[in-house]
Order: structure tokens, then C-alpha cells, then sequence
């Protein structure tokens, strides 16, 4: 049951073959990090490492200590595996041959 001090967000992340979103409840105030450690998921994708990992809120990356409202949906993005200029300049020079 969410009340006005109490708010309802989940916690999404994503690998290319397993996925979670969950659902937190916690007092207004919580921020994302908050949200990360009650959703339990570092326990389920143990790689997720909050140093190097980014966060958003809907796809616009934030702070950890960002406060959260109802209803945000937190996501945790997995680390870049190539610089995306290295990645383009390797494409754009293949399609020449």
C-alpha cells in the first residue's frame, strides 16, 4: 500500500540474456541508490558494480543520491565494451572495402 509517505519506483537492468525489473516501495526521500540496494539486485546480476556502472531515471542518466518520485523507473546501464567513436570510425572504415 503506498501512502503520501511512501512512494512505489522500480529498478531495471538489462544484459543481452537476462533481464529484471522490480518493484521497490520505500519512504519519500529515497534516492536511487536506495532503490538499488533495497531492490536486491546486485545480488542477482553480481557484476553490477555502482563505481563504474552508470544510473538513470528514464533514460537520462543521474546521481546516485538523486531523490526519487513515485513512479520513476531507476536503470542500471551496463558498461560501454568499446569507445562509441572507435566503434564508428571501425563501421564507417569496413563499409569502404
Amino acid at each position: 500500500m503506498v501512502t503520501e509517505q511512501t512512494i512505489q519506483v522500480e529498478v531495471a537492468y538489462a544484459r543481452e540474456h537476462a533481464q529484471a525489473l522490480l518493484p521497490v516501495q520505500g519512504e519519500t526521500g529515497m534516492t536511487v541508490a536506495d532503490a538499488i540496494e533495497r531492490s536486491g539486485i546486485q545480488a542477482r546480476f553480481p557484476e553490477i558494480d555502482l563505481a563504474v556502472n552508470k544510473v538513470g531515471i528514464f533514460g537520462k542518466v543521474t546521481k546516485l543520491d538523486q531523490v526519487l518520485a513515485s513512479g520513476d523507473r531507476v536503470e542500471i546501464y551496463p558498461p560501454l565494451i568499446a569507445d562509441p567513436k572507435q566503434a564508428r570510425k571501425q563501421r564507417a572504415g569496413g563499409e569502404k572495402g
